[in-house]
C-alpha cells in the first residue's frame, strides 16, 4: 500500500496521505515523493491547485513525524534523522513559497509534521475533528516545521503559549488564531472537495476558491482556550523576558487556568522549553522564511541527539508510562551556553 497518494484531475492536484496506521505521520519517504510530485505541478501550466487531504475513512490529518525513528538514529550516529528533518524541511520551503494555491484539510489529528505541511496553504480548512498543537517540549523537541516563523506571528502571545504549553486547539480556537482560515463540518466535506476540485479548473482559481469556501463556511462556535480573560493572561504573561519569568508570573497569578499552564509546563523537558522561548524570540525577527529554516536545522541535528528527546520518545511513545525524566530536571539546570550550542550558535 503506497502510503502517499497523488492525482491530477483537470486542473486539480491532489496529495494524500495515506498511512492510517501510524495517524499519517511523516517519514523521509512520503516527504520525498510530495516534494517531487508539488516539483513537477509547480512547472505544469495545467495544474492549477493542490489539495492536501488524508485518506477517506482514516483518522486524522497528520500526527508529525515518524518520532520512534528519529529517536533511535539520534541514539546512534544520527543520519537518518538529519535526512528526514533536511527533506521535511526543504518540503516546508516550498510548500511556503509555491506559486499555486494550496488548500490543506485538517480534518482530525494535525500536530507537528502535520502543522508543517498545512500551515504554508492559502486555504487551511478545519472541521469538528481538528485537533491542533506543537507537542515537541514534551518530547525533548522543539516546534519545528517552521514553527519559529508562524507561531511568533500569530495574535499577540498566543504562538509563545502554545510553543511552551503544546496546548491542544480545537476548530474554534484554530479560527480565533488565525490558524485555519475556514471551518466546514465533516458531514459537507465531500462537497467541500467537489468545490475545489472545481474551482481548479477556473481561470482564477485562488479567487474561486476563496469565494466557494466562504460559501461553505460556518461558526465554529466560542473559543474554549482563547477567550479573551485567557488571551489578556497570554499576552501579558508569555512577553516577559523568560520562561523563569513567565512561570513566577503565573505562580502569581494564582487562577484556575494559571494552575492549569503551571502543571502542563512542569512536565516538559526544561531544556526544549529555554530552546523553544529563544526560538520564539530570534523567529520573530528572521528576516526570512529559509533563514528560520536553516536555523530550525541547525537546532535538530543538535537536539535529536540529546537525552531529553530519547527519554521523551521512551516515555510517550514507547513505555507510556508518561514519567520523563529530564536532564537537566529543573530550568535552573539548563545553563545559558548549553541553550546557545542547542540554538545552533
Amino acid at each position: 500500500m503506497s502510503e502517499l497518494l497523488t492525482s491530477v484531475t483537470g486542473g486539480f492536484a491532489r496529495i494524500t496521505l495515506n498511512r492510517p496506521e501510524a495517524l499519517h505521520a511523516l517519514n523521509t519517504h512520503m516527504c520525498r515523493n510530495m516534494a517531487q510530485a508539488l516539483l513537477t505541478w509547480r512547472d505544469d501550466p495545467s495544474v492549477r491547485a493542490v489539495m492536501i487531504d488524508h485518506a477517506d475513512g482514516t483518522r486524522g490529518f497528520c500526527a508529525g513525524g515518524d518520532i520512534r525513528v528519529l529517536a533511535e538514529s539520534g541514539a546512534g550516529d544520527g543520519r537518518e534523522a538529519r535526512d528526514f528533518f533536511f527533506t521535511e524541511y526543504r518540503l516546508n520551503h516550498l510548500l511556503f513559497t509555491y506559486p499555486k494555491p494550496i488548500v490543506a484539510i485538517m480534518d482530525g489529528v494535525t500536530m507537528g509534521g502535520g502543522v508543517g505541511i498545512s500551515m504554508p496553504a492559502k486555504f487551511r480548512i478545519a472541521t469538528e475533528r481538528t485537533t491542533y498543537a506543537m507537542p515537541e517540549t514534551g518530547i525533548g523537541l522543539f516546534p519545528d516545521v517552521g514553527g519559529g516563523w508562524y507561531l511568533p506571528r500569530k495574535p499577540g502571545q498566543v504562538g509563545m503559549w502554545l510553543a511552551l504549553t503544546g496546548a491542544r486547539l480545537k476548530a474554534a480556537d484554530c479560527i480565533a488564531a488565525g490558524i485555519a482560515t475556514h471551518y466546514i463540518p465533516s458531514e459537507i466535506l465531500g462537497a467541500a472537495k467537489a468545490q475545489i476540485a472545481g474551482a481548479s479548473q477556473t481561470d482564477n482559481p485562488e479567487r474561486a476558491l476563496q469565494s466557494g469556501l466562504d460559501a461553505l463556511d460556518e461558526s465554529p462556535g466560542a473559543p474554549k482556550e482563547l477567550t479573551p480573560e485567557n488571551r489578556e493572561r497570554i499576552d501579558r504573561i508569555f512577553a516577559l523576558e523568560s520562561v523563569e519569568a513567565i512561570i513566577a508570573a503565573l505562580e502569581a497569578d494564582g487562577s484556575d487556568w494559571g494552575k492549569a499552564q503551571l502543571a502542563t509546563l512542569a512536565s516538559k523537558s526544561p531544556e526544549s522549553m529555554k530552546v523553544s522561548f529563544r526560538q520564539m524570540r530570534e523567529g520573530a525577527a528572521m528576516q526570512s522564511f529559509a533563514d528560520e529554516m536553516r536555523q530550525e536545522f541547525a537546532i535538530a541535528c543538535r537536539v535529536v541527539a540529546r537525552p531529553d528527546f530519547a527519554e521523551g520518545v521512551r516515555a510517550l511513545i514507547v513505555d507510556k508510562d508518561n514519567k520523563p525524566q529530564w536532564q537537566p530536571s529543573t530550568l535552573a539546570g539548563v545553563s545559558n551556553q548549553r541553550g546557545d550550542i542547542s540554538c545552533g550558535h
